[in-house]
């Protein structure tokens, strides 16, 4: 990927135009980390770029970038800039393009996410980024104050990247988020929720959790279960969003909406029991076993002890059972399955075609 980004870089270049890597790959690079997300940045318009380069592209929002398609790889190619007169506390009102690229770092976020690499592979650091890099701290570039009222989002960045890469928030920070935290609420849930997704994804989680509590950000994030989180074994994405509860607010999947209904219901139940363990199935109750502390192996270890996992396991069809009680289809198949489904879970009645017609004969 790198070698391709390189090559790049130096199309660009062989037109007289200045190009480098920039952000989270040189960061990562530098960490040792892999990163699949590379950004580059040039003194190349977007129109200059598009005559360059056959496969590429606008996006769709008028943002001074070019996306293109180099051996299957998506650059985004993003001219220098100028951001001026921020709106609503989250995007600039007007972009100008410049042709200097520390101007361009300077509109940045942190420290950490201003590095540069040439097309010879070499890094360039023009603000004391490396610095900042070794000391694991999180800095803006310049006023942090300014930084974060700009755009709020920046906050949740912030503790994504203290989270992540295990670092700490700089002082100034800390103080620049307490300042400016309220505006949170101006943002829309579906970018608030991208931003936690990548929190709550990190091997590091719990560290996130706690910075966002410290910092009195779960009550601007409208999570008022977030430390409850904090109180669980809880891992897994879907079950950290079933703690939290707030699908009335942040936006869910249909699917993604079912799963947290799922396993806040069956917390209420004996997760060992076959029958919840049939009805709700191994991945929910596991999440649900997260929650309540109870070990995945003993909730597995049950699961995999029932003798039937779904209705299609019953060794009986509907055909067979009408033609024993010369019965035309109705209602009292549902009955019947019901019945049989509990005696076979609960191991009362075994799962054979002879013993289950002679159970419904003795018993319907």
């Amino acid at each position: 990927m790198l070698e391709v980004a390189l090559k790049l870089l130096k199309e660009l270049t062989s037109h007289s135009y200045q190009a480098y890597i920039v952000g989270g790959f040189v960061r990562d690079y530098l960490l040792g980390r892999e990163s699949t997300d590379i950004d580059i940045t040039t003194n190349a318009t977007p129109k200059e770029v598009l005559e360059i380069f056959n496969d590429s592209c606008l996006p769709n929002d008028d943002y001074g970038s070019v996306v293109v398609n180099m051996r299957g790889i998506r650059f985004d190619i993003t001219t220098f800039r100028k951001e001026i007169d921020y709106i609503d506390n989250r995007r600039p009102g007007e972009i100008k393009y410049i042709d200097d690229l520390y101007q361009d770092l300077l509109r940045r976020d942190f420290t950490i996410n201003a590095l540069c690499m040439n097309e010879s592979g070499e890094v360039l650091d023009f603000i004391g980024s490396r610095e900042d890099l070794n000391n694991h701290i999180i800095k803006t570039i310049g006023d942090s104050n300014i930084k974060l009222h700009e755009d709020v989002l920046r906050i949740l960045r912030a503790v994504r990247f203290a989270t992540i890469l295990d670092f700490k928030l700089d002082d100034s920070i800390v103080e620049a988020i307490k300042n400016n935290r309220q505006y949170l609420k101006k943002l829309s849930y579906q970018r608030k929720r991208e931003e936690l997704d990548k929190i709550f994804l990190s091997p590091n989680y719990r560290k996130g959790i706690k910075m966002l509590i410290d910092l009195g950000l779960d009550n601007y994030l409208e999570l008022p279960n977030l430390s409850k989180v904090l109180e669980t074994d809880v891992v897994s994405l879907i079950g950290i969003w079933s703690v939290l509860d707030v699908t009335d607010k942040y936006p869910f999947s249909k699917n993604e909406c079912e799963l947290i209904n799922n396993i806040k219901e069956i917390c209420n139940y004996d997760l060992l029991d076959p029958f919840t363990l049939y009805r709700f199935g191994l991945y929910v109750a596991t999440v649900a076993g997260e929650i309540k502390g109870i070990d995945n192996k003993i909730i597995t270890e049950a699961y995999n002890k029932l003798p039937i996992k779904s209705r299609k396991d019953i060794n009986i069809s509907a055909d067979t059972i009408m033609k024993e009680l010369n019965k035309e289809p109705g209602e009292f198949l549902k009955t019947i399955f019901d019945m049989i489904e509990s005696e076979i879970l609960y191991n009362r009645l075994e799962n054979d075609e002879e013993k289950i017609i002679t159970f419904i004969k003795n018993n319907y």
